[in-house]
C-alpha cells in the first residue's frame, strides 16, 4: 500500500488495525495492555486522535515490531519469519528437534 507524506495519519491507523486484527485481540483489551483507558485504540483507529511518540513506541513493543518493521508494509515474509524465530527461540532443544523434523518432513518432494 503506497501512502504520500500527506496520507501518514491514515496509514498509522489502518496499519495499528491491522497489526491488532492479526494478533487477534479487541481494541479494548490492547488499549488496557498498554495502561491506557479502555477506548484509546479506539478513538486511534476511528480518526478521534494519534498517537504520541511515547505511545507509538509502546504500540510498536506491544506488537513486538521495531518503528522501522511498522512502516515497511512491503516485506511482510520477514515480519512473519521473525516472528516464527522468535517462537522457536523459546522451545527447548527437544521440541525444535521435532520441529526441524516436522519441517524436513513437510518440504521433502
Amino acid at each position: 500500500m503506497a501512502y504520500d507524506y500527506l496520507d501518514y495519519p491514515n496509514f498509522i491507523r489502518e496499519r495499528i488495525t491491522e497489526l491488532r486484527l492479526q494478533k487477534g485481540v479487541s481494541s479494548r483489551d490492547m488499549s488496557l495492555s498498554l495502561g491506557q483507558s479502555a477506548s484509546y485504540i479506539n478513538k486511534i483507529e476511528n480518526r478521534r486522535t494519534l498517537p504520541s511518540l511515547t505511545g507509538f513506541l509502546y504500540i510498536c513493543e506491544y506488537f513486538d515490531i521495531t518503528p522501522q518493521d511498522f512502516f515497511n508494509t512491503a516485506d511482510k515474509k520477514t515480519q512473519k519469519n521473525k516472528h516464527l524465530l522468535a517462537e522457536l527461540e523459546k522451545l527447548s532443544p527437544k521440541q525444535f528437534e521435532h520441529i526441524s523434523l516436522l519441517i524436513k518432513d513437510l518440504t521433502e518432494k
